[in-house]
């Protein structure tokens, strides 16, 4: 099983909630904003989904 991780750059406020808590470090920094760089390693667990308070990150299975 696959995820599609997408973060919306124009809601992200770069909070780092994302990076902070994925379990598996799916997320880095990249231009202050949040990007899925790791995105192979997504469980889609949706951690991120529930800490991001400015609802900019999807995750989809493909």
């Amino acid at each position: 099983m696959a995820w599609q991780v997408t973060v919306d750059e124009d809601k992200c406020k770069a909070c780092e909630e994302c990076v902070d808590n994925c379990p598996v470090e799916v997320f880095e920094m990249v231009d202050g904003k949040a990007n899925p760089v790791n995105m192979d390693e997504c469980l889609g667990c949706e951690t991120c989904v529930e800490v991001c308070e400015e609802n900019a990150i999807t995750v989809e299975e493909i």
